[in-house]
């Protein structure tokens, strides 16, 4: 069996190097191969799905979604950009230095959470390739080695101290060891990270196509051509349908929608969005939106008992469940030589047409009876599914950009603070041990549901990055099928038999090593409760103290960065970072290395023998 162990475990390795294979389907497969030569039995196969970690990883996506779509990723992300100004190098070392800060306080896999949308947002507003900073942070997460705390490994290690006997370590018994691992981080990931950008930057190179909703928005002066108004239980438009009140033959004003409460809680469905249409009929306290010059619509209120509850600049600014788009009339549209009211947009297309752009000039009410020429553009508002199934109109128009993906940037900034203070809650309640840390992410991912900071249920399943999870849960009972075929005890025995008699620093140096090379390939918190005991052991029985070695293993199991699924954190960037298993070979590997020959050398200095 232990043979058989480690070939399966080769095998899976010369897969996920190759990377022509997605790298959750090796580790499933892997994991098959580990319960058909009954090495593990399907519980223990599958235990690393109800795994506290992969649990957690599954909350922390959820926290991350809700973060970003409030708009707290782009507010926090706008201070940082603020403070690094134009430079790229400025903003990687402030990313740097704040992720490892934070990281020293929570788990580096609730950091990167919290911090790998913030970073999206940031590079997005620099114009900056993401792929340059996310494995970075994923890396400065395991750097912030400044307390107890700040990854498994090393309360992993205190255990086995206080058990033994000895002393237990301070809170920031790691902090000298943290300054070092950072300092040397930073200086190697300065100038290693900017091949990732080389790598991939497709994304960046990409010509902008469409205009983003806030630029539509600008360029058609929506926001002072639209009123958000409130009809009260008096107004003579209750219960008429726009097509009995003619409101823009009358008014010259017109109504793209209407919002009406429907008393439904959070868990069935909030106001309810009509698109105005000529069948649709007010009700009272309905708010409805609409577009017209400032004397217009003044007028239309006065006459219909009406209360204007947001006036010019304030009301157009709500994307969440319909929004805006630009099309273009071509040449052998039957739409040309027609007017918006004749060519009944409304009711063939679904959507409202809220102006029209014919070569530099701008036409945004009393448009219904302009006739359109080929070359037009419009901007019409409705369903985000309504705009999109334009794009099927192509002998008529063209439809510009891409309205769905339009849709995914819209921000809830107004459950902006909430999110704060459920993203603040959790951290605290992580950092302080006020509840286990599973229990505080599953608590925030909830809470990002309820109060809204996410839209349903349905996008916090979407949020959640599947691959990562299968990946890490496929890959943690490894360590399992070690520890049973003795693979593990056979490695590390042979290695401290072999070196001890070299004396401290070589026995120290394979210590450090072995945990690191085996990190690659199992859980640093199963490595770590696999190698502490025998690092303790060792010490022991050469006589010299227990120290050194100990922090060898914690220090080596958290910075492993030649792997995507040696720790969360790597996992957890992989897919946003567009990387594949050679980019952390290629990046991780050396300052891996260098890591392990600077800190073997350290150690001693720090913890003498």
């Amino acid at each position: 069996m232990l043979y058989i162990t480690l070939a399966i475990l080769f095998v899976a390795s010369i897969f996920f190097m190759l990377g022509k294979v997605r790298s959750d389907l090796v580790a499933m497969c892997a994991l098959l191969l580990l319960m058909l030569f009954g090495i593990l039995t399907p519980t223990e196969a599958l235990a690393g799905f109800s795994n506290s970690v992969v649990i957690m990883m599954v909350g922390l996506f959820v926290v991350g979604a809700g973060i970003f779509r409030t708009g707290l990723a782009k507010m926090i992300s706008s201070r940082i950009l603020q403070l690094a100004g134009s430079s790229e190098n400025k903003l990687f070392v402030l990313v740097m230095l704040t992720t490892a800060s934070v990281g020293a306080f929570i788990s580096n896999t609730g950091t990167v959470a919290v911090m790998m949308p913030i970073v999206v947002s940031l590079a997005a507003n620099a114009n900056i390739n993401p792929s340059r900073y996310l494995m970075p942070l994923a890396f400065a997460s395991s750097l912030g080695l400044f307390t107890l705390i700040s990854t498994p490994p090393n309360l992993v290690i205190q255990d086995v101290l206080v058990r033994s006997g000895n002393d237990p370590l301070s809170f920031f018994s790691f902090a000298p060891i943290g300054l070092v691992c950072l300092v040397i981080g930073l200086m190697y990931l300065f100038f290693a990270s900017k091949l990732l950008v080389g790598k991939d930057n497709a994304a960046a190179s990409n010509k902008k196509q469409g205009k983003s909703l806030r630029e539509l928005e600008k360029e058609y002066n929506l926001r002072q051509q639209t009123v958000l108004i409130h009809i009260s239980k008096d107004s003579p438009l209750i219960d008429k349908s726009l097509s009995e009140l003619k409101i823009a033959t009358v008014y010259k004003v017109s109504l793209s929608k209407v919002v009406r409460g429907n008393g439904g809680g959070r868990f069935r469905m909030k106001n309810e969005e009509l698109l105005a249409g000529p069948g649709t009929i007010l009700r009272a306290c309905d708010e409805i939106h609409c577009h017209g010059s400032r004397e217009d619509i003044e007028h239309f209120v006065k006459e219909n008992d009406l209360h204007v509850k947001s006036g010019h600049g304030r009301a157009f600014a709500d994307f969440q469940d319909s929004g805006i788009a630009e099309v273009y009339i071509l040449p052998n549209s039957s739409l040309v030589n027609r007017t918006i009211r004749d060519s009944k947009f409304r009711e063939e297309f679904n959507v409202n047409v809220l102006g029209i752009k014919r070569q530099k000039e701008y036409q945004t009410y009393d448009f219904q009876d302009t006739k359109l020429h080929s070359g037009d553009a419009m901007l019409i508002q409705g369903r985000w599914k309504d705009i999109a199934n334009l794009s099927d109109r192509q002998d008529d128009l063209v439809l510009v950009g891409q309205p769905l993906r339009e849709a995914a940037k819209v921000t809830l900034d107004q459950k902006a603070p909430i999110a704060a203070l459920i993203m603040l809650g959790m951290i605290v309640c992580m950092a302080s041990n006020l509840l286990p840390s599973v229990t505080a992410v599953l608590i925030a991912a909830v809470l990002m549901v309820v109060t809204g900071c996410l839209r349903n249920v349905e996008e916090a399943y979407k949020s959640i990055n599947w691959e990562s999870i299968v990946l890490i849960g496929a890959m943690l009972p490894m360590s399992t099928a070690f520890e049973k075929t003795g693979a593990a005890v056979l490695i590390s025995d042979g290695l401290v038999g072999q070196l001890g008699k070299l004396g401290p620093y070589a026995l120290l140096a394979g210590i450090y090593f072995t945990t690191s090379i085996l990190t690659l390939f199992i859980s640093n918190t199963a490595t770590a409760v696999l190698f502490a005991p025998i690092a303790l052991h060792s010490a022991v029985s050469m006589a010299v103290s227990p120290l050194p070695f100990l922090f060898a293993v914690a220090v080596a199991a958290s910075l492993c960065f030649a792997s995507p699924f040696s720790t969360p954190p790597n996992a957890l960037v992989m897919n946003v970072g567009r990387y594949d298993f050679m980019d952390y070979v290629r990046i991780g590997g050396p300052l891996q290395i260098i890591m392990g020959i600077i800190l073997v050398l350290l150690l001693p200095l720090l913890f003498p023998f």
